[in-house]
Formats: C-alpha cells, structure tokens, sequence
C-alpha cells in the first residue's frame, strides 16, 4: 500500500485509540488525538488548524465505528461497551474532509491549435464553444457534457476529468450531491474500497471494528484470529509465521488459525456443488470467496443470482469449522479486505469481527508489541498448497481444477476476471453471448487479494512469499488436507 499523509493521518488515528483503549483511558484522552496529532507547528495540509482538526474528528467516529458527527467523548463512550451499529455503512464519505471537487468536466488545455475547421464547434448540439483569445471556449452554462468536443478535436486538445473517487469507481456508485461533495448509493456499492484509495484528499474512509474487538480481548473472552493466506510478508519481510503467532497470543488471542484451511474446505465443497450443478441446472457457475464480487453479481446481474456459488467464502467456511471445534469462541477475520467487514455483518452466526492487516498493525503499534522481538518456535502451515494460493491470480479456480475429475480438468471453461471492470465486463460477455463458461472466478482487486486497500505489503513482493509458502507445505491439493476433507463430509457450508 502507498503510505501518504492521508494513511499516515488515519493509522496514527487507530494507533492512539488502540493504546488509550487498551490502557483504559480513551474518554479521557481521545481529545488528545486532536490536539497533538494537530498542532499550529505542524505541517498544514487544509486551510486551517480548525478544518484539521474537524477532519480528524471524523476519522475518530469512523475508526470508533460510530455515526459521524456523534461528539468523540461519547462516541469513545459508546465503542467501549463492545457494541457496534451494523446498519451503518462500512465506507463512508468524511464530511469535512470532502473537497466537492469543483472539476470542470470537459477543459480546453493548451493544446488547442486554433485551427481553422473547428470541429469542436461543429459538434456541439448546443453551440457551447466558441474561439477567445485565440482558443477554444467552452460556455458552462450551457454545455450539457456530452463529450462530442473531445471526440471531435484532431488534436485531443479537449480533456474528459472526472472526481478521482468516481473514476474509481467501475459501477457507478458514486455521485457528487446537491453540495457537490461525494455521495455514496449503497445499492450499487461493493465495498471494494477503491474509492477510499483514489481520494486524494482523504474524504472517503472505512469504519473499523478495532474497539469492539479491543472489548473482546480485555475482557479475556476466546477470540480466534483467523488470518487471510495473503498475510505472509505484511509485517516484515523477516517476521516468521511464529513471530506472528507469538504477537497474536500476546494481544490475547485465543487461538490463531488460516483462513487458507477454509480455502481448502471451500475448494472441496465448491467442486462438489459444480459437479452437482453445472451443465444440469445452471449453464455456468461463479466463485464465492471474493464478497465484493458476489455482491456484483447480486446487484448488477440479478438475473445471475442462482449462478453464483452455494458454497461459504473461506472465511465463513473457515469461521463454521472453527466454531464447531470451540463453540464458545469468537471469530475474527484478519486480512487485506474492507469488503469482509460487510461480510461479517452479514454472517452473524459465524463471524464477530473483521480487521485488515493494517489495523492489526496499528492494534499492535498501539499496544506496544514488536513481532520482531518475539523467539517464537516455527509454525507449519496446517493448510494445502491449493487453499494458500487463493489470494493469488486465477488461484481459486486452480485449487478447484485440481480436486475435479481428470476429463473435467482438461474440458472445462474456466474464466477469470480480476478488477470489478473486468468482472462487469466478463458477466455482461456471457449476458450477450460473446462468451462461453463454465466456472467464472472473479476477484474485487486488480491483482487478487494480494492487492487488497487493506495490505501492507507490495502486492508483487507478497505474491511471491505466498507462492513459497504454498510450494513449503508438503500438501499439494485440498484433498490432501484431512481436516478438510472431514469438516466437508460433517458440516454445513452452504450460504
């Protein structure tokens, strides 16, 4: 992940709740955070100390996971009892912080030649452009930003801009409002978190469940931190699986167990439902791990709904198979994804908290553990090499493939799409028939979950450890994984 001034804001944020939090002081100190992560000497980055400072109030609700404009002595109040809104939106728009991005959508750069056709003028259906000083001139009050100048001008001198957040966004979730700052519709939403990456000014952020997981630990209850596959390599290129253990049990961790055993579980349970399935009952067949994907599917193909997977993420898998082992425990997700958190919410039977691998970081910051200063004996991987590689570029349908039947393995249509416009773009192919599947695995991010807005690690460094990782483990295939193979044949992992 890029760290600019924004993530440099948003984890001092997380870092400081965490250690007041766990020194049972935060009401009394949250006020800090303003007042010392802000001062006049500081570096502006807004007009003002004050819009500083209001900006951070912001980030403080969001990271408290309470309503936005809730005072931060109460809101402080409110996360310490452990509970959390679950109807609030787990990516927001920071009101203070929007810019309502004044962008013209269509400029005239100097590029523009003056020539002589002006083809810019000619298309224009409402006679918007005309020539000053030499240049093309658009009238705001009239163009209707239909794009016909750009398409028109031989010299490409007439740009399209749109709002960052918007441009990253490839389902058209995002708006500018009656105030122009940025508006989010929660009916076509992902959750991907590529609009809270795009902002350059910080305006869209992600809620947190750091306090009710804080309230967790302090209050000694058996929580399981289930880490994503993806998590070799986020904390250090030297820190060993051990280190991590060893720092979780510190935090108070019950228990620290792969999400990749749920992959494995998933694998296995998936191509059952594929066999059953596919061509009998439905034509194609989509993945299920990817909760932003799935959620495509749900609300821009609802016609593809019974197409997606029965089978439970590895998440849900991983979080069924656990609670069946410690009935009494809690479960929390920890990796590179903002779009688990609503997955967790969406769980409640099986999942209690969601954290990416930055907020664990913070959490760790914050309480005062360095994984680097742990002795911790080498852990082995429990998991097969086919559920570690899931996070990695066509890694789900590959664990799949091999766990099918030799004919299948060599007949089979398997497609891939990573990056929501690619997903969309695959999903409308088969909608028009330009495409032809069997299994379609799509994924949120643009290089897998390597690539997920909640890493720390650079996605190229950490597909590189995973594959090690995978190729360490001596298990090759799910089947090889007896743990899964009986939880399959045992439990329930259908949505």
């Amino acid at each position: 992940m890029e760290t600019t001034q924004v993530t440099n804001f948003r984890r001092e944020v997380l870092r400081r709740i965490a250690r007041y939090a766990w020194n049972d002081c935060l009401p009394e100190h949250v006020y800090d955070i303003l007042y010392e992560v802000v001062t006049d000497e500081t570096p502006r980055v807004r007009c003002c100390v004050h819009k500083e400072r209001a900006v951070l109030k912001n980030r403080i609700q969001m990271a408290l996971w309470q309503p936005l404009g809730l005072n931060i002595i109460n809101a402080s109040k409110e996360a310490l009892t452990g509970k959390y809104d679950k109807s609030l939106p787990v990516v927001d728009v920071l009101p203070n912080a929007c810019d309502a991005c004044p962008i013209e959508k269509y400029y005239v750069t100097d590029v523009c030649r003056h020539c002589i056709s002006h083809k810019c003028m000619n298309n224009c259906p409402k006679h918007a452009i005309s020539i000053q000083n030499n240049r093309a001139f658009i009238n705001r009050d009239i163009c209707i930003e239909c794009g016909r100048c750009a398409k028109s001008c031989p010299y490409g001198a007439i740009i399209e801009i749109n709002r960052p957040c918007m441009t990253a966004c490839a389902l058209d979730a995002i708006s500018a409002g009656p105030d122009k700052r940025t508006v989010i519709d929660y009916n076509k939403c992902v959750h991907c978190g590529n609009c809270r990456t795009a902002c350059p000014f910080g305006a869209i952020d992600e809620r947190s469940m750091l306090m009710p997981l804080l309230a967790a630990l302090k209050q000694k209850k058996k929580v399981i931190a289930m880490l994503a596959p993806s998590f070799v390599g986020q904390f250090g290129m030297k820190v060993t699986f051990g280190q991590l253990v060893g720092g979780l049990r510190k935090l108070g961790f019950f228990k620290v167990a792969e999400v990749a055993v749920g992959a494995d579980i998933t694998t296995l349970h998936e191509a059952e439902e594929f066999l059953e399935k596919v061509p009998k009952e439905i034509d194609f067949l989509t993945s299920s791990c990817c909760p932003a994907f799935v959620d495509l599917v749900k609300k821009h193909f609802p016609e593809y709904d019974d197409n997606i997977s029965k089978t439970t993420s590895p998440m849900v898998s991983c979080a069924r198979y656990l609670k069946d082992k410690y009935p009494d425990a809690l479960t929390c997700f920890i990796g590179p994804c903002i779009a688990k958190k609503a997955e967790t919410i969406a769980h409640p039977e099986s999942m209690d908290f969601t954290l990416t691998f930055e907020e664990l970081q913070c959490l760790l910051d914050g309480v005062g553990i360095d994984l680097n200063d742990s002795d911790a004996p080498e852990v082995q991987s429990e998991a097969a090499a086919g559920g570690i590689g899931f996070p990695l570029l066509r890694g789900v349908q590959s664990s799949m493939k091999e766990v099918l039947p030799e004919d299948l393995q060599k007949n089979c249509r398997l497609e891939y799409a990573a990056g929501l416009r690619n997903c969309h773009e695959k999903l409308q192919q088969i909608k028009d028939g330009k495409l032809q599947a069997d299994y379609l695995e799509g994924m949120a991010c643009a290089n897998g979950c390597v690539d997920g807005p909640g890493a720390l690690a650079m996605q190229g460094v950490t597909r590189v450890l995973v594959t090690k990782f995978a190729a360490a483990t001596g298990k090759k295939t799910s089947l090889e994984n007896p743990e899964a193979v009986e939880a399959v044949k045992k439990l329930n992992f259908e949505v």
